[in-house]
């Protein structure tokens, strides 16, 4: 009986092997065609050959121009990596059509159809064909893990199994436009302060490589000494002229290290983790981010009927903070052993207290998904307000730390002529 059955696995596998090598011969040709009412139109159809594909648009009532097999890119696949708001785009798209009783394979087949990502239309088109092949949609996204992470796979595969996935895919669209939403915000945050030490770097290296030297020759003929802050200026140009490329190395070599090191070492993960939370501004955007995406990524497993203590688990690696996700771990073992969520929370020192109640006043009254994503809402708000009053405030200080650059090596070239004109007069 196990011998028969044995044999009865092996022979499904190796028919999906051949369906497999059957799928991968298809080639993708794109034809150029007249229809019926004269119209001269186009598109693209896998097949074996260009014959198919032409006696398939003669029965389509097209008669075929021309009809010649895709050029294949020159390095591999085109198009740009698939990124997290394609994933929710993609989300929010099947979650619709779902919801409207569009079967699910004609719903991959249409939203793959309008992909302009090359990357993202296989990805949907492997996805169909597994679920063609009679995989579950939990499944076949698990074979994506980049793309689709562990939270979105238990999510789907708890909708699945509750029969209510169009409702668990709208919840998720929505969660993960949010979280995107807060990802956008955070990168603006964090872009304008490299943006000021960027910009100032590039005008001070520019000015002491190529406008100072021209000084230098203008000053050897006054045969005087020049001010201290002058010389201090043509010191640090000769400097930058004479090494430009070993101080280029050290900035690339710093960076690639401090890279390397962050995601090797946990001790330095956690080292700059708080460090940024204690930065100014910055570091209590970074605060509220985390616990928003914390309270709405625990809410949405949560409602999706997920125990709580797995759905700790699967916000732990959520919140896009090494401390919070330290602390989530924590607040899951607590809950574990019997403690109440707000209880382990507060434990932790990492949560306002009016968090803190309003989960208290969630599980009080049944209602933690409700007062969660209330809690989310109201960070996810803050974050925003943060993150437009870090940008009032930084366009003046931009213009001021250049105009200090600027003006300060202006002033420091101009100081001898100024020097020289007192003397005269």
């Amino acid at each position: 009986m196990a011998t028969a059955t044995a044999l009865k696995t092996k022979a499904a596998a190796s028919q999906r092997g051949r369906e497999r090598a059957k799928i991968s011969e298809l080639q993708t040709f794109t034809w150029v065609g007249i229809d019926k009412r004269g119209v001269k139109i186009k598109g693209e159809q896998q097949s074996k050959n260009a014959n198919l594909v032409k006696a398939d648009l003669r029965k389509n009532g097209i008669n075929p121009q021309v009809v010649k097999a895709k050029a294949k890119p020159l390095f591999g696949k085109t198009g740009s990596a698939i990124k997290g708001r394609d994933i929710a785009i993609f989300s929010r798209q099947l979650a619709t059509m779902m919801a409207a009783g569009v079967p699910m394979v004609q719903g991959f087949d249409i939203v793959a159809g309008g992909q302009s990502n090359p990357r993202m239309k296989d990805m949907l088109t492997d996805i169909k064909q597994d679920i063609e092949g009679g995989a579950a949609l939990n499944e076949a996204l698990g074979k994506y893990p980049v793309q689709f992470d562990e939270l979105y796979v238990n999510l789907v595969k708890a909708g699945e199994s509750a029969g209510v996935l169009d409702t668990v895919l709208d919840t998720i669209a929505t969660y993960k436009e949010n979280i995107e939403n807060i990802k956008g915000k955070i990168k603006k945050a964090m872009f304008y302060p490299a943006a000021v030490l960027a910009v100032a770097v590039i005008v001070a290296s520019i000015l002491l490589i190529f406008v100072i030297p021209q000084f230098e020759s203008v000053f050897k003929n006054f045969g005087a000494e020049l001010p201290a802050f002058t010389q201090m200026l043509v010191n640090m140009s000769r400097f930058m002229v004479a090494y430009w490329w070993l101080m280029l190395l050290w900035l690339v070599g710093t960076i690639v290290g401090l890279v390397f090191l962050y995601k090797r070492s946990e001790k330095f993960q956690h080292l700059v983790g708080r460090g940024m939370l204690k930065l100014p501004v910055i570091g209590q955007i970074l605060r509220q981010s985390a616990i928003a995406r914390y309270a709405r990524t625990l809410g949405v497993t949560f409602k999706a009927g997920v125990p709580l203590v797995e759905a700790l688990d699967s916000v732990s690696n959520a919140t896009g903070s090494v401390v919070y996700n330290d602390a989530v771990k924590r607040i899951r073992e607590d809950v574990s052993v019997g403690h109440q969520l707000q209880l382990a929370m507060a434990q932790t020192n990492l949560f306002p207290n009016m968090v803190v109640q309003m989960v208290a006043i969630g599980e009080e009254a049944g209602a933690l998904d409700t007062m969660l994503f209330k809690v989310a809402e109201f960070f996810e708000t803050e974050v925003n307000n943060a993150v437009d009053a870090l940008s009032s405030l930084l366009e003046p200080f931009i213009m001021v730390i250049i105009g200090v650059v600027v003006g300060g090596m202006v002033v420091g070239m101009y100081l001898p002529i100024f020097k020289l004109g007192a003397v005269v007069g």
